[in-house]
């Protein structure tokens, strides 16, 4: 049986709530105008953007080592 998106996303970075919390950190940084999308498209969701992002591997969550441990974006 063939995946949905989202829980394709869930299984590829290892649960819901680090799925949640990625997605939140870059649609953040994309809201702001802190980054552009790293792939060539026309959309303008920035929930679909970071998910697509996700999905080709341009983006992963890991420790951030300035704060002790939060956790950003890497992309």
């Amino acid at each position: 049986m063939e995946q949905s998106l989202p829980q394709e996303l869930v299984k590829q970075v290892g649960g819901s709530f680090r799925l949640t919390t990625l997605l939140q950190k870059r649609v953040r940084e994309l809201v702001r105008g802190q980054s552009k999308p790293l792939f060539e498209t026309r959309e303008r969701n920035y929930i679909k953007i970071a998910s697509e992002e996700l999905r080709r591997g341009l983006i992963d969550l890991v420790p951030d080592e300035e704060q002790g441990g939060p956790t950003r974006v890497e992309v």
